[in-house]
């Protein structure tokens, strides 16, 4: 038997204290932290703007790593009303909740209205699997990843945790100043509720996962005007939910960026 050097990724405590005041604890890879904390801010409804939001302090302690953040003071009213216990698995972002309301949202209906076709969507997904760098070492990493609507991987992020991932790119498209209506999320897990909320609630229009989604998130997709494709691979994909905006290669019209 013969010793050998492993990469393996990290997975951490990350807390979130809004105001002065803890809200969650999600474990997840301390990478691209100031991302996180300002995506899990937009998609989990604590704020509306990411001018809202502001990263006071990042610490690292002993104990794991602490978010300070600053948000108005009627946004932290409002948080106090859906408090959440202090424990998370993996970037489950409603395994803390308390109430079923605050548990199952229901975001407001997508407007963006885009259109892509296969090829762009095949380009894109080659691109996430290039882009995962740390997946690449450990094998142990989920990514998403934005693209433009002609299918060039623009962002990656990635994370032990699938919802880490995608929180991770909302903040990180605020950062760069990515629209929403200009192109489409790519994810390597399965299209859970929460993933299918998550892009929803900051307006994302079409979500491509290679695995498989749920019934809630099919439902979600629906109601919520977004395009929902699971099973996205190379030999294929499959279109749950308002498939107009998928169209055959070369088949997809100058996109518009305004919404109705």
């Amino acid at each position: 038997m013969q010793p050998l050097h492993d990469h393996v990724a990290e997975e951490v405590p990350v807390a979130f204290v809004y105001n002065d005041t803890p809200f969650a604890v999600m474990m997840a890879t301390p990478a691209d932290l100031e991302d996180f904390a300002t995506g899990f801010a937009l998609s989990e409804g604590i704020v509306e703007h990411a001018a809202e939001v502001v990263v006071e302090s990042i610490e690292h302690l002993l104990e794991g790593i602490e978010i300070r953040l600053r948000i108005p003071e009627s946004r932290a009213q409002a948080l106090e009303s859906r408090r959440r216990s202090m424990s998370g698995r993996s970037g489950c972002g409603i395994c803390g909740s308390e109430l079923l309301e605050s548990a199952l949202r229901n975001p407001a209906p997508v407007c963006a209205d885009i259109r892509i076709d296969t090829t762009a969507l095949q380009h894109a997904l080659r691109g996430l699997r290039a882009g995962q760098k740390i997946n690449a070492l450990t094998g142990a990493t989920h990514a998403a990843g934005w693209a433009s609507l002609e299918g060039e991987l623009q962002l990656v992020r990635e994370d032990v945790g699938r919802h880490n991932a995608l929180d991770k790119l909302i903040g990180a498209m605020q950062m760069a100043g990515l629209r929403p209506e200009e192109g489409f999320l790519v994810v390597t897990s399965r299209a859970s509720y929460e993933m299918a909320m998550k892009a929803a609630s900051v307006g994302i229009a079409l979500m491509a996962a290679i695995s498989a989604p749920t019934a809630l998130a099919i439902s979600l997709a629906q109601r919520c005007q977004l395009t929902l494709i699971g099973f996205a691979r190379d030999d294929g994909h499959a279109v749950y939910t308002h498939a107009q905006r998928l169209l055959p290669a070369s088949a997809a019209p100058a996109n518009r960026s305004e919404t109705p």
